[in-house]
């Protein structure tokens, strides 16, 4: 182990534990920008919104699962299966409400009306809950750390990246490899036609945009015990996913969850070679891509 330790160190020019110590920080941070881009995805390349409010959506779910442990005393397995179902369905409000009386138009007026409804949301929890931070303390299963030789994995962050990765799959399996998806793909090619062959498209569309939702709501859930509760949370993360996605390309679900990991990875790898770059490399690249692949990495012009 001290010999693969010595050679990664020589390879790298810096301590191995930095290396890996920032190596899996942005691999947490991947696994966040996939889920959340893997949300908005799924809306824009099925619905066509451009859905500004995905960090305000992110944001209620940490808020949810909070307000479930302190107010109802349900813990933290019980938030991941309530919160998605009762975020996801003021999603399906949402978009039965307003969102739906968009779809005809330019995707300007959905990006702003989002815009603003994620404004409003985030203004409504500051006024309540103010701006500081609440802490969601890791649940028991979940303490401690693995021991890999080289560094030390907290389990919960561990937790994070395989529970990321499991559902950015299964979502990527069920858009791509079944009925359903086939269904959703071609209801927004033509929807008169799928519509005469029995399906209920209406309500296939607003429980997509549900299920778009839902998945930030657990992004939100598995972020409350690694970053503190806060009305802000969502807001500085969505300008991130929103490049991320770009780069992956609008609308790709396979783009999303490839490009949201890997920029996690060339992010913390930059917060070890020149970490006053770290900020800014995600829109360097995207800016990049804009101007060699327009369509981004994995979408189609």
């Amino acid at each position: 182990m001290d010999s693969f330790l010595d050679l990664i160190e020589t390879i790298s020019g810096r301590p191995a534990p930095l290396l890996f110590g920032q190596l899996l920080l942005g691999l947490i941070n991947g696994a966040f920008y996939a889920m959340m881009s893997l949300g908005l995805a799924v809306i824009f390349g099925l619905l066509n919104i451009i859905n500004f409010t995905h960090g305000a959506q992110f944001m209620m779910g940490a808020f949810a699962a909070w307000m479930l442990l302190e107010w109802a005393g349900l813990n933290y397995w019980w938030a991941l299966v309530l919160v998605p179902i009762v975020i996801g369905f003021t999603g399906v409000v949402m978009e039965r409400l307003m969102i739906s009386r968009l779809y005809k138009l330019d995707h300007l007026y959905g990006l702003l009306l989002t815009f603003g409804l994620g404004l409003i949301i985030e203004g409504v929890f500051r006024n309540q809950f103010g701006s500081s931070g609440l802490p969601y303390r890791i649940p028991d299963q979940l303490q401690g750390a693995w021991d890999l030789g080289f560094m030390f994995l907290p389990v919960y962050r561990g937790w994070v990246v395989i529970a990321a990765l499991i559902l950015c799959l299964a979502t990527w399996l069920v858009i791509e490899k079944t009925r359903l998806g086939a269904y959703l793909r071609a209801a927004t090619e033509n929807a008169p036609l799928v519509q005469a062959f029995g399906v209920n498209v209406p309500r296939m569309v607003t429980l997509t945009y549900g299920f778009g939702v839902a998945l930030a709501a657990i992004g939100g859930v598995l972020a409350a015990p690694i970053y503190s509760v806060n009305p802000q949370m969502g807001t500085n993360l969505i300008i991130v996913v929103f490049a991320v996605v770009v780069i992956g390309g609008m609308g790709s679900i396979l783009g999303s969850i490839i490009t949201g990991f890997g920029l996690g990875i060339v992010e913390g790898l930059t917060k070890v070679y020149y970490p006053e770059a770290s900020a800014t490399v995600i829109f360097v690249i995207m800016a990049i891509v804009l101007l060699a692949r327009p369509a981004g990495l994995f979408g189609r012009a």
